[in-house]
């Protein structure tokens, strides 16, 4: 039970010394590609990502992987345990003739096996390799961790956001169905202007639940992350708009920092380095191992005899046993070799990919703040006021109103999924672009005149629908 607890706690410290090091790691890339965490200075998002690294299992359960690893490290160098024989010699069964004839004896005989040189190098190279693939599991976890973090806190602000949004959008409407039953109770205009925008409140509420209920789901997901109660309240004071975009970075910068971090590529590369000593290993073992071998013989009353011998193997089934184990080796080195190559084209195209995807993103930000959000506002604003004086149609408040809040929840969403580009990019996700960053592409939050079946769940549509702007038209939603 001692060695239990001594065992658990070796491999504990271990998971802490390995999660201190990572950030350590990654700052040390040189330049401008330095990598620099997603949603900077938020101190709630640095305090849940501390709370899930503390507490997330599969942190303790790659740093306990890799205790195991660096515990067979001396198991492999280790020489084979000697072997201790003891015997007796007699002549007959009638009586014990030690000291009486020569040829009785008792026997003590220990025997040593000696691995040829260099194989126990090449074997504790072999582990120590696997040791460092191992801790390149836990760097994966790590990031994977802080990744996770990142994507539902992103997620949080992005439904409390929505949730504002149909606040003002609640406003509006109140302003549009006043106007509405003014005009039609001065005889101006139709009682159906008036039904309709009691209908869009309506619809409003329902909505409201819909994104009530994603924002009770990012709160229990960032709890699970951090081993709380699910339904503890978490209190933020960001924002997705003042988180605003990330900064567009070198390709590249972009592409070194990747093939210096990437967890899977340092596995694959490491892989295919054992192969290599393994395949070392198996040239050596041709060679065979030897066997010292002593003993004393007591006889009682006359002299003791003592022997001394070595012993080898004679590797007469070279041609079926050892050598194809070389060539098996050597197969799997290649292998391991190419598998490293293939990991390094992905990863470079994944970065090139989000590259692409966030340029296009930042693109139609821009044009969000510059021009359409500021359009859209005055839109609604000019059209309430021609519909008062009866120079509209109540149909063109609605497409107002949809165009507003399409074009404010186009401009949220285009953040998010820049956001999570980002994260994915500092994760160093091989997922493809659509898969990494979750949310591109998602529903918009529903709005006036949207489909009544839209909700504003985020869904994982190709990355290529994000890089169209929201449309100002009537079935715009959120």
């Amino acid at each position: 039970m001692d060695f239990t607890h001594s065992l658990a706690r070796r491999a504990a410290a271990l998971t802490s010394a390995l999660l201190l090091a990572a950030p350590a790691a990654a700052a040390e890339t040189p330049g401008d590609g330095a990598p620099v965490p997603p949603l900077p200075g938020d101190p709630v998002l640095a305090r849940l990502v501390e709370e899930s690294l503390a507490a997330r299992p599969e942190l303790r359960q790659a740093g306990a992987a890799v205790a195991a690893e660096r515990e067979r490290i001396p198991q492999a160098g280790a020489l084979p345990d000697p072997t201790l024989s003891l015997g007796i010699q007699n002549e007959g069964f009638g009586k014990l003739t030690i000291g009486e004839v020569d040829g009785s004896f008792y026997q003590v005989m220990l025997s040593q096996g000696l691995p040829w040189p260099g194989k126990r190098g090449l074997r504790t190279d072999v582990a120590r390799l696997a040791a460092r693939e191992a801790e390149a599991g836990v760097a994966r976890a790590r990031l994977a961790a802080e990744g996770d973090v990142r994507r539902a806190y992103l997620d949080l602000l992005l439904a409390r956001d929505r949730l504002r949004l149909l606040s003002q959008l609640d406003v509006i409407w109140q302003r549009s169905a006043g106007l509405a039953r003014a005009r039609y109770e001065a005889g101006e205009g139709a009682q159906s202007d008036v039904l309709r925008a009691q209908l869009e409140l309506n619809r409003l509420r329902q909505r409201r639940a819909l994104l009530d209920a994603s924002e009770r789901t990012a709160v229990q997901t960032l709890n699970r992350l951090r081993a709380r109660p699910l339904d503890e309240r978490i209190e933020t004071s960001s924002t997705v708009r003042t988180l605003g975009a990330p900064a567009l970075p070198g390709a590249e910068a972009a592409v070194a920092d990747a093939l210096a971090r990437s967890p899977e590529l340092a596995r694959a590369r490491l892989s295919a380095e054992r192969a290599e000593r393994s395949a070392a290993l198996a040239r050596r073992e041709r060679f065979p191992d030897l066997s010292v071998t002593a003993g004393v013989m007591p006889r009682g009353a006359l002299d003791p005899m003592w022997l001394a011998g070595v012993s080898i193997g004679l590797p007469v089934w070279t041609g079926r046993k050892q050598g194809r184990a070389v060539a098996e080796r050597l197969a799997l080195a290649e292998g391991d070799s190419a598998g490293a190559e293939a990991i390094e084209q992905v990863l470079r195209l994944r970065v090139a990919e989000r590259r692409a995807a966030l340029e296009a993103l930042l693109g139609n930000i821009a044009l969000y703040r510059d021009g359409l959000l500021v359009q859209s506002q005055a839109t609604v604003d000019s059209t309430l006021a021609q519909y008062r004086v009866g120079r509209v149609t109540f149909a063109s408040v609605l497409e107002a109103n949809a165009g507003f809040v399409a074009d404010e929840d186009g401009y949220l969403t285009a953040l998010a999924d820049a956001q999570r580009l980002a994260i994915a990019g500092f994760e160093l996700s091989l997922d493809p672009v659509g898969a990494a960053a979750a949310g591109i592409g998602g529903a918009a939050m529903p709005g006036a005149g949207a489909p009544a079946g839209m909700s504003g769940a985020p869904s994982s549509a190709p990355a290529s629908s994000a890089a169209a702007p929201a449309s100002g038209g009537a079935s715009g939603g959120m």
